[in-house]
């Protein structure tokens, strides 16, 4: 039967994509970079040695914290395991503020982590995860 529904060992894209359609087909999930800015206040967590594990490529939470008694538009910065590593600095993080407050979603990955003597300067990509 030539409309059967018949399931493969190829995923879903390959098979589309010789297809007519894979043309119009987008991916359910786009991540897109907005800025490139560092983890602010790593100095301040309580348990530093959490920094010692993180690494390239890395994805990291980003979360409001709008109760923050120094910056209403706080975010912090999360590691996969819900620990704090730092906040997005405070001149870098009103726009992504608004838009979390809107309702979307953000991420950051790490983009190299470089020590200066007893401190580390963790860069990081923030981005806008598009569903």
């Amino acid at each position: 039967m030539a409309n059967e529904l018949t399931i493969g060992k190829q995923n879903m894209v390959s098979l589309i994509s010789d297809h007519p359609l894979g043309d119009l087909l987008k991916p359910l999930k786009t991540e897109i970079l907005l800025f490139d800015s560092y983890i602010a206040g790593t100095t301040h967590i309580e348990d530093e040695s959490i920094l010692d594990h993180l690494k390239e490529g890395d994805v990291l939470a980003l979360k409001r914290e709008p109760d923050n008694r120094f910056d209403d538009n706080s975010i912090m910065i999360l590691d996969s395991q819900n620990r704090k590593l730092g906040y997005i600095p405070e001149k870098d993080n009103t726009v992504f503020a608004r838009l979390m407050d809107a309702g979307k979603y953000l991420i950051a990955r790490v983009k190299y982590v470089e020590p200066k003597g007893s401190f580390r300067l963790i860069r990081i990509n923030i981005y806008l995860v598009d569903f």
